[in-house]
């Protein structure tokens, strides 16, 4: 069976129309599983990162707000994003954490709903006290998403309620101002349904808010397609943008008017060099900015989203997909009965571009692993995590890290 399998994925990877984007990262002899962490390194980044230090840093200094165009970065990074989510251009700034980008939304995604109930003159009532006063948010999220959500509920006098995103539909209602959902699980790799998600959401009136971490760079997303109304996401995961990359913000369009960012600061001002005392947010998606960008790592972002040239996320989708379905053929056929139980759904629709799989002993399996050049995570209690990046995994790692384990298992 091994060598079977191990035929198989020499032709698999000959067959790979992606193979080839592979060169374009800087990798070693392992096998790197852990892209949904952080992504590999892209060859073109570290020359990019020395002329910004050197040059523009180095030789321009100041200048280079404008003659190397860092001031307009954050937007410019932002629309090269868009196409991997499904936005169109202009409604994406990078900047900022995601944990600060999705207190933007959430709290911006209430204050949307408080200025159309009080045109509507629903404000009259007292709603804020008791008509739409619940935001809903996802009980399986990323932690620091419910830490969040809840400084955001005190922040809006409003109740936070964790839900799952299964129990979403028949939790929503009239009461409800806005929800906060990630698009894929990052313990399991479940993919939720983000257009009926959405459109449940909007049907009781109320804003949806989708965390994209887990999902924007190895699957399609559809922001605008599904009108999604407000979305946050990191960069360094499927993105490969390097460790703490600026996260990104999408303001659908028809929102970005009315968008009340609980951050204004001078780079979202209509006149940032204005220095005036009062207040007065900047038109479009530069409302989501907030203080001056992180230049070095926004700037190495830029240069790492180079790798797409060329890439559909399509194409992307569903070599994700026949990745780990491969995955999974082979640690059914290597790994002992019993050892293994995946909790990463098998139907395509409810499956990101991970597989999980509790083991006994996981911490000590991961650790085993990495030592023989297979790298995943382990998560607490008992999770092993394998990131499947297709844009530079091949279908021989995959092999490769289901017989590791199974060694290791045995």
């Amino acid at each position: 069976m091994s060598d079977e399998l191990a035929f198989t994925a020499k032709e698999l990877d000959a067959a790979d129309e992606l193979a080839a984007v592979r060169s374009r990262f800087v990798l070693d002899d392992a096998v790197y599983l852990d892209g949904n962490s952080l992504g590999a390194l892209p060859a073109a980044v570290p020359a990019r990162v020395e002329d910004v230090i050197r040059r523009e840093w180095g030789e321009l200094r100041i200048r280079s707000w404008d003659e190397s165009g860092w001031w307009t970065a954050p937007e410019r990074i932002g629309d090269r994003i868009a196409p991997l989510v499904g936005a169109a251009p202009g409604q994406i700034v990078v900047g900022d954490s995601t944990s600060v980008n999705v207190l933007k939304a959430l709290v911006g995604a209430v204050r949307l709903v408080d200025d159309a109930e009080d045109t509507k003159g629903a404000g009259d009532a007292g709603h804020a006290g008791g008509f739409r006063d619940e935001i809903i948010v996802d009980a399986t999220t990323f932690p620091t998403d419910g830490y969040i959500a809840e400084s955001a509920a005190r922040l809006t006098g409003r109740r936070l309620r964790p839900v799952t995103p299964g129990e979403v539909p028949a939790a929503l209602s009239e009461r409800t101002a806005a929800v906060l959902l990630n698009h894929a699980d990052y313990r399991t790799g479940r993919l939720h349904d983000l257009p009926s998600l959405t459109a449940a959401v909007h049907a009781v009136g109320a804003i949806a808010v989708w965390d994209l971490c887990h999902s924007a760079g190895a699957l399609p997303v559809g922001l605008d397609e599904h009108g999604v109304d407000l979305a946050v996401g990191c960069t360094y995961k499927y993105l490969n943008g390097g460790p703490g990359s600026p996260a990104y913000l999408y303001v659908r369009r028809d929102h970005q008017d009315r968008f009340d960012s609980p951050l204004p600061g001078w780079n979202s001002h209509a006149e940032p060099f204005g220095m005036r005392e009062d207040y007065e947010p900047a038109r479009g998606a530069l409302r989501g900015r907030v203080g001056t960008p992180d230049i070095l790592s926004m700037l190495a972002l830029e240069a790492a989203l180079d790798v797409w040239e060329g890439v559909s996320i399509e194409a992307v989708r569903a070599k994700s997909l026949a990745l780990t379905d491969f995955f999974l053929e082979c640690v059914a056929a290597y790994v002992p009965e019993g050892r293994v139980e995946s909790l990463t759904p098998v139907r395509h629709e409810e499956r990101g571009s991970q597989v999980a799989l509790r083991c006994e002993n996981a911490g000590d399996v991961m650790r085993r692993l990495i030592e023989r050049g297979v790298v995943g995570d382990f998560r607490r209690p008992d999770v092993l995590r394998f990131g499947f990046t297709p844009l530079y995994v091949g279908f021989a790692d995959v092999e490769r890290a289901a017989r590791v384990l199974a060694e290791e298992l045995r």
